[in-house]
Parts: C-alpha cells; sequence; structure tokens
C-alpha cells in the first residue's frame, strides 16, 4: 500500500467573486490541490507558497490557555454539526501563533489517516494530558465526542481562569519586592556618591546609619556585578533543585499552606481543582477510582495529592467517598458535606461541581482582597525604603549648623 503524502501547511493569497483581496493559510499535499480546493470555495487564488520555517526561534511558545481555546472551538464547532476533520481547517485559519498551527496540523493529519482523536491527542503530551486524553477517548467511544469535548473545555477553561488568579495573587508581592530593591540600588549606587562627596567637606564625624549606607553604596559600587550574578546564580541554582527534587517541591508545597493569606487561596484552590476535576471525569462516566487517579496529579499540592492517594486506596476498599475523604483531615467541612449529599442522592458530579465553583469564588474574592491589600502595603515598603536612604543622607546636614 502506497504510503500517503505528507500534508503541509501552505499560505494563500487571492481574490473572491466580487473581486475582493483575501488571504489565508490551507494545509495540503502540493500547491495545485490547494489552489483547487480554493477554486471549490469560490477563491481565485493569485499565489500560494509553502509556510516559511523560521531561522531565529519558532515562535510563542503553545501556552494552556491556547489548548483550552483550541477546545472549546473543536466543541462549538462539533456541536454545531461540523466534521471533525473541517473543523480542524477552521481552526486553522485563525491561529496566529506558528507553534499552535503546527500542533494542530499534525492532529489533523493523524485524525485523517484513520486514527482517533485520543490516540493522535497523546502523540503530544506536553499539551494534552492523560485526564484530556482519557476524556477525549471516553467521549469517541460512547459516541458523545461533542458532550465531553465541551465538557474538556469548561474544565480548561476554569482551570486556567484558576491558576491565572493564583499566579495573580504570588507576583503582586514579588513585583512590589523587586521594584523596591531596583530602586533602592539604583539610590545607593549612583545617589548616595553624590551626597558623599559632600559630606567628605564635613570634617565632622558621621551618624551611624549615614555610615551604613555609604558602607553598602561602596559594597555595591565594588561589587555590584558579582552581587547580581550571585542572585541570578542563586535562582538558577534553584530552580534547577526544584525540578530535580521531588522532596524540595514537596516542602515548600507544605510550607505555602501554611503562609497567612496566600496558603489559604493555595488551600481554596486545590480544593476547587479537586472538586472541577472529579466532577469532569465522574460525570463522563470514568469509575471513581480510576478518576481519582487522575485527580490526584490535578490538586497541585503534594498535600492534596497524598490525601486523594489514600482516598483512592479506601474507596477501592468499598468505603464511601466523603467518609474517606473526612479521614485524611485535610479536605474542609463544606465539601465533605456536600459530597456526602452528593452520594446518597445520586448526584455526585452535580455537588462536586458546586464545591469547584463554590472555591472558586473563594479564591477569586481572596485575590481581590489581596490586591486591595497589597496596595498601602507597596506605599509603606517603598517609603520605608527609600525615605531611610533619604534620611540617612540628610541627617548630616541637619548637623550641619553644630558643625558651623
Amino acid at each position: 500500500m502506497a504510503k500517503a503524502a505528507k500534508e503541509t501547511i501552505f499560505l494563500w493569497e487571492g481574490t473572491t467573486r466580487q473581486g475582493t483581496k483575501i488571504k489565508g493559510q490551507m494545509s495540503g499535499q502540493d500547491p495545485s490541490l490547494v489552489k483547487a480546493q480554493l477554486r471549490k470555495q469560490g477563491i481565485n487564488p493569485t499565489k500560494v507558497r509553502k509556510q516559511g520555517v523560521q531561522l531565529f526561534g519558532s515562535g510563542k511558545r503553545i501556552k494552556p490557555m491556547d489548548i483550552a481555546v483550541f477546545t472549546r472551538q473543536l466543541a462549538t464547532m462539533m456541536k454545531s454539526g461540523v466534521p471533525l476533520l473541517q473543523s480542524f481547517d477552521i481552526i486553522l485559519e485563525g491561529l496566529q501563533n506558528p507553534n499552535m498551527t503546527r500542533l494542530v496540523e499534525s492532529i489533523k493529519v493523524d485524525v485523517g489517516a484513520g486514527n482517533s482523536l485520543a490516540s493522535s491527542l497523546r502523540k503530544h503530551p506536553k499539551f494534552f494530558d492523560d485526564l484530556y486524553c482519557n476524556l477525549v477517548d471516553s467521549g469517541e467511544q460512547s459516541g458523545a465526542l461533542e458532550t465531553l469535548l465541551d465538557r474538556v473545555a469548561t474544565y480548561k477553561e476554569k482551570t486556567e481562569a484558576l491558576k491565572a488568579k493564583i499566579k495573580k495573587a504570588m507576583n503582586y508581592p514579588i513585583a512590589v519586592i523587586l521594584v523596591a530593591v531596583i530602586v533602592s540600588a539604583i539610590l545607593l549606587i549612583k545617589v548616595v556618591p553624590q551626597f558623599q562627596e559632600v559630606f567628605a567637606n564635613f570634617g565632622a564625624e558621621l551618624p551611624a546609619f549615614t555610615m551604613m549606607v555609604i558602607g553598602l553604596s561602596e559594597t555595591l559600587q565594588e561589587h555590584g556585578l558579582v552581587v547580581l550574578l550571585a542572585l541570578v546564580a542563586a535562582g538558577f541554582l534553584f530552580r534547577t533543585a526544584m525540578q530535580r527534587s521531588e522532596k524540595l517541591r514537596d516542602s515548600i508545597d507544605r510550607m505555602l499552606l501554611k503562609v497567612p493569606v496566600v496558603g489559604n487561596i493555595i488551600y481554596n484552590s486545590a480544593v476547587a481543582r479537586f472538586g472541577r476535576t472529579l466532577a469532569t471525569t465522574f460525570s463522563a462516566g470514568v469509575p471513581l477510582v480510576d478518576a481519582l487517579d487522575s485527580v490526584a496529579g490535578a490538586t497541585g499540592n503534594v498535600v492534596f495529592k497524598n490525601a486523594v492517594q489514600r482516598i483512592k486506596t479506601e474507596v477501592t476498599g468499598g468505603t464511601q467517598l466523603n467518609i474517606a475523604m473526612r479521614a485524611t483531615q485535610v479536605f474542609p467541612a463544606m465539601a465533605l458535606q456536600m459530597t456526602s449529599i452528593g452520594e446518597e442522592s445520586g448526584a455526585l458530579d452535580e455537588m462536586l461541581d458546586k464545591v469547584a465553583t463554590h472555591y472558586e469564588a473563594e479564591v477569586d474574592n481572596a485575590v481581590d482582597g489581596l490586591t486591595a491589600l497589597m496596595e498601602p502595603m507597596i506605599m509603606a515598603v517603598l517609603g520605608v525604603l527609600v525615605g531611610g536612604l533619604i534620611i540617612a543622607m540628610y541627617l548630616p546636614i541637619f548637623q550641619l549648623g553644630a558643625v558651623v
């Protein structure tokens, strides 16, 4: 059997029957077939060329939100009755990221060759995890792919929105610290030396606070580059250690849960992800024990990951889910009560979905509260640092009268 020609992406320009100039991209085996396909669509092609390869860089990185948007587009078109392969073509028309274009094109080629959508997605584990692929597989086997894709799209959108809120809460104080450090470094390196030249003519002993600031300024002037390189190296080593050491990651996960305000946000987000993931998998027809495998990795925190693994062991032995959750002493009372009601009423997926919605709202409110709290803290931190440096420089001037 002859091997099918590999499809590639072609960029085209042409005119409609009304003479309007348009352009776009289309996958095909060669330019002549692309032109023929365009003519069938009522477009007179004037230029068709293969998409070039970038020499410097390969385009923007594919983000999880890109996958969420792709899933939503695919779900919407399939629910509207658009065939799967044609849905890929429509999605490709609107993509701007070359990396995302190549990913979707690869999936389309695999599906066009007769492979299932789930098996095609599994070839790209970096972008489609086991949970995603298993849900798509369930949809294909049950004949309800469009419904499962809609659930997956909702799951991805809400999960990424929750992650964005957590990043917002974590990035804000980090940004404040960085701004404060940069402003202080500029003052110490550029401004303090100017005052130091003036102080040299005073002929009097400088205050201890001023001497400390001058000493820090001299250290930064002489060894500033070394300090900067040391900080960069420390950050790189910490990141490498985080990637390689599971024990370090677990310790940090446990520590973050104990941090005031931020720990509460991370705790609520883990509960929300637990509820959202379990509700999505359970409603898709995945057995509870199998669903817990996906949930363990989706909670995002080792404390909850270990708790879910203990829950799986208990549930496998015949224990009810709410009782197994209670035994871990990790989950809040509301999540336990809602889960119990869901099991008794036979609507576990609905109750878990309500749990996820509630704790997502809690995270949203906590992030907004933290943001509002950080605004005066920014002014206070910058005021202490910048104001302290200014006071240190003006203290000798205040004592100038006594010297004269």
